[in-house]
Parts: structure tokens; C-alpha cells; sequence
């Protein structure tokens, strides 16, 4: 009878934890009276030409910039277009022709609308020279 309580209160806890845990684990938590964040983007980059649980991923903030390793020029770029990261300003660069394709994909709100972008490159060069500071997530 004492194995199976206990059994329950480890549950119960566990439990707890977990929603504790989640709540946190949100992107944009307000407190009374502050606002939530308008500019964020959960951005991801993935080797191959699906999202994958084995890609690279990190929380752009934008008021102030935070959560990148280059925030405040990624922030720059996003607003530039406003959002919309398909027009992003490609740069003149001279990549290899090899096939190692990269994933992108970008979830969150700009100035209060949603975000969805995902789109494949053949390579990391690639990528680079068409988003520029967004999906340089390694600085």
C-alpha cells in the first residue's frame, strides 16, 4: 500500500514539474500590465531537405534584441521585409555546386502576424547569401 502512494506522489510531482516546465517554456510570457513581445521568431536550421529533430535551433527577439548570436542584425534584416522572410535581399556570392541541402524554417509573429517559412537550399552557401543574419545561428 506505501509503494503504490508513494508511486502516486512521484507521478503527481512529476507532473507538476512538467506543467511547470511548459509554462515556462513558452516563447512570449507576459505578466500583468507588460505586453507580450510582437517580434519574435523561433528559427531553425536542419542539414537535408525535411525538418528534423537533429537541426540547430534558437528564439529571435527583437525589443531589444536577444536569443541569436547575431540579434540585432537578424532583427535589422526581418524588418526590413517586414516579416516576410521570402524577400529577404539575396547577396552576390560565388558558392560551391555541391548538393549538401539545408533546411530552414522560421515560426512566430511579426508586428502581431504570424510567421511560416520554410524553404530548402542545395547548400549552407546558399542559405547564407539568401537570409544573411537570420539563420546564422552559429554566430
Amino acid at each position: 500500500m506505501k509503494h503504490t502512494t508513494t508511486a502516486k506522489a512521484v507521478r503527481a510531482g512529476l507532473l507538476a514539474a512538467a506543467a511547470l516546465l511548459l509554462a515556462g517554456a513558452t516563447p512570449a510570457q507576459a505578466t500583468p500590465g507588460e505586453s507580450v513581445p510582437a517580434n519574435w521568431l523561433y528559427l531553425t536550421v536542419t542539414k537535408g531537405e525535411s525538418r528534423s529533430a537533429a537541426g540547430r535551433g534558437t528564439l529571435l527577439l527583437c525589443r531589444p534584441p536577444s536569443g541569436h548570436p547575431r540579434a540585432a542584425e537578424a532583427c535589422a534584416q526581418v524588418a526590413a521585409v517586414d516579416g516576410d522572410l521570402g524577400g529577404l535581399q539575396a547577396r552576390t556570392v560565388f558558392c560551391p555546386m555541391i548538393y549538401e541541402p539545408v533546411t530552414v524554417q522560421a515560426r512566430g509573429k511579426w508586428n502581431g502576424q504570424r510567421v511560416a517559412y520554410t524553404e530548402t537550399f542545395s547548400n549552407a552557401c546558399e542559405m547564407e547569401a539568401r537570409t544573411g543574419a537570420v539563420f546564422a545561428l552559429d554566430g
